[in-house]
């Protein structure tokens, strides 16, 4: 996928030395000191807690309807067949609503929280759906006197190859190494093979007639399932959007800050959101997420582009002022709690939504404390424009965190920095995966839930953890050592 900048993307942030130089620094702006502290390497495990409880409730109530439906026609000799026939019915609803939730809908994250959480939900969904398919196609689903049309021995070979080619492509889902050129296209293919697995269960030997409720409530979520996906193939011309062209190109810390002037009707983003933005005048109009990092009352729109990827590595030749860009949005659920004590934890790149937030902070806001971790002070994005807003802003204390002048940060930095009762604090984090997660270990002590600790997921394309599943299964048998074989394997700590 296109990497999803600022707050959606892996950075990096210190965790290095163990002593910090003395440096002078404007007021508010502190510089923490402390020992060394370890992290761990953590994995997707499931990600349950990046989706929206609602959502979950709502996929997971759907696809288990039809088994209260199928229950009235067992007469005890048949469950194991009529099990089979459930699986089916759940695996179609369950690939609907990973096209549905990957149509981006206006209102959809309301229902389903931000964008990160959609895609999550979307992701195990199609992977349940996978796992039902499989079940079905291994248990015997034959019904005696199942009424069969002459159309019955096509859809078992349609069957056959729906669940071959969901599975193929499934595989090749979740390789992230896989360029994401290729693996968007192998992506939406998906939707065909839903639309043969449709086929299927409309024409295939049922014990009940498509319009009995258990085949209209499964064909209705199936056509739902086909407009979303007949939707993103769409041309992204004929789809919402919003016209601008770039007006100013600046290079900062290593990164690229693009500025861009509404054409027509301008976006209304809230601090904290980002857009689907094409570059639409340059050599490659890929869409590709970028956090908003200044919100103009006039409407413009500023983006900062850290090279991280395929794309971004070639922006600095892509982009040329006048050029024509399309955004689409906004999206995410990442906002700040004006009304609370707020601490705000950035990583690199990861400060380009605590930029639009620092420019919305009201006056009467209670104190923030804003944690900037970088490399060094030359590969800081908007280094200038972060320490001009903490002089500014009487109520945002800076607290630059430079990995090559020994410093970094730790739950006891920030207890000692912000001094105040942490319980009460909203913590809010945007940055690399391993030092959210172990800040996020680190703070629990301090009386910060994980209710308090916000965060969005930096990457809409990820793998599902094989190797933790490899450990689960095979651990047991191997023992601990094995892990020591598989590069990257995670250990447990």
């Amino acid at each position: 996928m296109g990497y999803w900048q600022s707050c959606h993307v892996p950075l990096f942030c210190p965790r290095l030395s163990q002593h910090a130089a003395p440096f002078r620094q404007p007021r508010n702006h502190t510089l923490p000191t402390t020992r060394q502290s370890s992290g761990r390497f953590t994995i997707n495990r499931f990600e349950i807690d990046s989706m929206n409880i609602i959502g979950l409730i709502l996929v997971t109530a759907t696809a288990a309807f039809p088994a209260a439906q199928l229950a009235g026609l067992s007469d005890g000799g048949n469950a194991t067949a009529l099990f089979s026939q459930y699986l089916g019915m759940a695996a179609l609803i369950a690939m609907a609503w990973t096209q549905i939730l990957s149509a981006k809908i206006k209102g959809m994250e309301t229902v389903f929280g931000g964008l990160d959480q959609i895609y999550a939900l979307h992701k195990w969904a199609g992977i349940s759906a996978v796992l039902a398919m499989l079940l079905h196609s291994s248990i015997d689903a034959d019904l005696p006197g199942s009424g069969g049309g002459l159309l019955s021995g096509l859809a078992e070979g349609l069957g056959e190859v729906s669940l071959y080619g969901l599975l193929l492509l499934s595989a090749l889902s979740v390789a992230t190494f896989i360029p994401y050129h290729l693996w968007k296209w192998t992506h939406k293919a998906m939707g065909v093979f839903f639309a043969l697995g449709a086929l299927h269960f409309i024409w295939i030997a049922r014990p009940f007639a498509m319009t009995d409720p258990a085949g209209v409530y499964t064909g209705a979520f199936s056509l739902a399932g086909l407009l979303a996906y007949v939707w993103t193939l769409l041309p992204d011309r004929l789809k919402p959007k919003h016209d601008y062209r770039i007006s100013d190109i600046d290079q900062t810390g290593g990164a690229t800050s693009v500025t861009l002037e509404p054409l027509g009707r301008p976006l209304r983003p809230t601090p904290g959101q980002f857009g689907i933005v094409q570059f639409t005048g340059s050599q490659n109009a890929e869409p590709h997420p970028f956090t908003f990092s200044r919100i103009e009352d006039n409407g413009q729109l500023r983006v900062t582009i850290k090279p991280l990827g395929d794309f971004t590595d070639d922006i600095e030749h892509l982009l040329k002022l006048g050029q024509t860009v399309r955004v689409q949005g906004p999206f995410g659920r990442f906002k700040m709690a004006p009304r609370k004590r707020q601490v705000w934890i950035a990583g690199g790149i990861g400060i380009t939504p605590f930029l639009s937030w620092a420019q919305a902070l009201p006056a009467d806001a209670p104190a923030v404390d804003l944690f900037y971790c970088v490399r060094s002070r030359g590969q800081a994005p908007h280094i200038g424009e972060v320490v001009e807003l903490a002089d500014k802003v009487p109520n945002l204390n800076l607290h630059l965190v430079v990995s090559s002048e020994g410093q970094r940060l730790t739950a006891n930095v920030i207890k000692d920095a912000v001094g105040d009762d942490l319980s009460a604090a909203r913590v809010s984090f945007c940055g690399p995966k391993p030092m959210r997660t172990s800040l996020k270990k680190e703070l629990r002590p301090f009386g910060v839930s994980a209710r308090q600790f916000h965060f969005e997921e930096f990457e809409f394309r990820s793998g599902i953890g094989l190797i933790w599943v490899a450990r689960a299964i095979i651990g047991p048998f191997l023992g601990r050592d094995w892990v020591r074989l598989v590069p990257n394997a995670p250990r447990r700590s």
